[in-house]
């Protein structure tokens, strides 16, 4: 079985080695001051085996700009992002490039986003911004059906491949986190004639309970955890920012690639981490998948 090896979080790797406190900016506030951080984290993830790395812009929205005052960085901060992850990939000699497109209003709060046409409008001008740079979309960490087909939507018109990852409750991993069925997320797989359907940005446990609904009704399926011992609720208000989130403890490299293993096991062919899981995990994965 051919295993696409995803990299791993960005925006925690980025936060741990700025050593500053972080703000409502996150992975995007460290791109700022220090944007040589951004390329060694994707060095660091191709050198430790991934076949992808993902733009640090699954922050750089307008709703998350504007409130700091510099909205009118909106496209240099796509193109630096895109540009730091094609160095990455070019300087390595392989790999390919996924833009990441993150989701509107705050993560895990569907709610709070723009309905899906008004969300495509958004999506549409990222899309055109990272097109020239990226081998396809990812639009990750969507956490409602609506949510997900407006980024879908949005990333469809740029004419690349797009794949969506969803997350799922961490405490029952047949729920989106909007409480919808994930099974409701079909609708939208159908709707664009996507192939590829990730779960991301939950626990590893709830991923596996996750990954069953979806094996054998989409082509390609798989999942990259978090490893947050749980989404605080004040984490939801936004603007807040990731130091109200709490790291497990015990995620080693080896627990999490057991996790792995058993997603390869149950159908997944694409895998990876999320937030808190970095380059010793990914190199643990490669070492399993990669003989």
């Amino acid at each position: 079985m051919n295993i696409i090896l995803l990299d791993g979080g960005m925006g925690q790797e980025l936060i741990a080695r700025s050593n500053k406190a972080p703000t409502g900016l996150w992975s995007t506030q460290v791109m700022l001051e220090t944007p040589e951080l951004v390329k060694a984290v994707h060095d660091e993830y191709f050198g430790a085996g991934a076949d992808i790395a993902t733009t640090n812009t699954y922050a750089i929205h307008h709703d998350r700009l504007i409130p700091f005052g510099i909205d009118d960085k909106f496209a240099d901060l796509h193109h630096q992002a895109c540009s730091l992850a094609l160095k990455a990939r070019d300087e390595h000699g392989s790999g390919l490039v996924a833009g990441s497109l993150g989701p509107l209003g705050w993560s895990y709060r569907p709610d709070l986003a723009p309905p899906a046409e008004q969300a495509a409008e958004l999506y549409a001008e990222i899309a055109k911004l990272q097109a020239p740079y990226v081998d396809f979309f990812l639009c990750e960490t969507m956490a409602s059906v609506d949510q997900a087909r407006g980024a879908v939507m949005g990333a469809k018109t740029a004419g690349k491949p797009v794949w969506l990852s969803v997350s799922v409750d961490d405490d029952n991993g047949g729920l989106l986190r909007s409480g919808e069925a994930i099974t409701d997320i079909f609708s939208v797989v159908k709707e664009f004639a996507l192939d590829t359907l990730l779960i991301n940005c939950s626990t590893p446990e709830a991923v596996s309970k996750a990954l069953p609904f979806l094996v054998a009704k989409t082509a390609k399926v798989g999942g990259y955890a978090n490893g947050f011992s749980n989404i605080k609720s004040v984490f939801k208000d936004k603007g807040s920012t990731v130091d109200k989130l709490e790291t497990r403890s015990d995620l080693s490299p080896k627990l999490y690639a057991d996790f792995v293993d058993s997603w390869i096991a149950l159908g997944a062919t694409i895998v990876g981490g999320c937030c808190e899981v970095g380059p010793a995990h990914i190199r643990e994965i490669a070492a399993r998948v990669k003989l």
